[in-house]
């Protein structure tokens, strides 16, 4: 199979890639990312090598890039997207140019080459918060934030795709993604790089917001399996079935980094801050064989002792991006 990886350098599409490609000799995959400043394509540095592997460097709002990488591919995985919270609310423009108008782009140049299947990625946060209950992928979509206001512009355009022009798109929404690899912005790399450097983590709020946590290998599987089996025109949520408090988070990774709670700086909380997320992913488990692997005590405890052994890999991406 020839698959088009958009956004490959990044946490968890550099995931998929080296996840697919390293047993699997047959695979072509072609990379299409910026590398922006969240993109690091030493990510990849374990499939450089396979015969199956290229890598371009290029924008997905590029028509032409677009148009030439997509000639002759059987299927899109789209990872690529603006998509951290708060920069969305300091500027929305970057996340409607690449999460709406990089999809757009990508979805014509599939239809005009006639790719056979179009996974498009998306987040739990297109539904909004809920109090209570779980969602199901017929929730009606209600983002509170530009970043997810903007990845739910995405999710109806690939839809939309499919019941226009018969393009097989799958959508899939996952739940917050932790792991190796992820750029430290995000609040469990952000806390143990900076309990590792003796800083002050920033808690938003009383930490009462409630997330749940999926490994970035659980997911990368849920995805493989909606590419592979997965219904078109359809939306698959892909759950890790861990729900915390960013609270209880942060006592957890207190702990693993045995630090206490003086290390932790409450901060003002974020602007529209959604209280809880909780995915009901019980389609993909039933239709599609889903079901997560890694723990969330053992992938927590994998994830703390990989930021310990490569720091040389997250202090040069802390300096650049100015983070603190």
């Amino acid at each position: 199979m020839r698959i088009l990886v958009t956004g490959g350098a990044g946490f968890i599409g550099s995931e998929y890639v080296r996840r697919r490609l390293e047993p699997d000799p047959e695979t072509r995959i072609t990379v299409l990312d910026k590398l922006t400043y969240s993109g690091v394509e030493a990510n990849l540095a374990p499939v450089e090598d396979h015969p199956g592997y290229t890598f371009v460097r290029g924008d997905i709002c590029d028509p032409d890039v677009v148009d030439q990488v997509m000639a002759g591919q059987d299927a899109v995985v789209h990872f690529a997207a603006e998509s951290h919270v708060d920069r969305s609310i300091d500027g929305a423009g970057p996340f409607v140019r690449t999460n709406v108008l990089g999809t757009q782009v990508l979805l014509d140049a599939a239809h005009r080459h006639r790719v056979g299947r179009f996974v498009h990625v998306s987040t739990d946060e297109v539904y909004g918060s809920i109090s209570e209950g779980s969602w199901s992928e017929a929730w009606p979509l209600a983002p509170n934030s530009p970043y997810s206001a903007s990845k739910a512009g995405s999710d109806l355009l690939a839809l939309a795709h499919h019941r226009t022009h018969g393009l097989d798109v799958v959508v899939t929404r996952c739940t917050n993604n932790y792991g190796p690899h992820q750029f430290p912005e995000k609040v469990i790399p952000l806390f143990i790089t900076n309990l590792l450097d003796g800083r002050k983590i920033p808690l938003y709020g009383d930490g009462g917001n409630v997330r749940d946590w999926l490994h970035v290998a659980d997911h990368c599987r849920g995805i493989d399996l909606v590419l592979r089996g997965g219904r078109a025109g359809e939306v698959y949520n892909i759950g890790g079935g861990t729900e915390l408090t960013n609270h209880k988070l942060t006592g957890l990774l207190l702990d693993a980094l045995g630090a206490d709670w003086g290390r932790v700086e409450h901060v003002a909380d974020r602007k529209g801050h959604d209280l809880r997320y909780s995915l009901d992913d019980g389609k993909i488990r039933e239709e599609l064989g889903y079901a997560p692997q890694v723990s969330f005590t053992e992938g927590l405890a994998a994830t703390v002792a990989w930021y310990r052994a490569h720091r040389s890999w997250w202090e040069p991406l802390k300096e650049r991006a100015a983070l603190r």
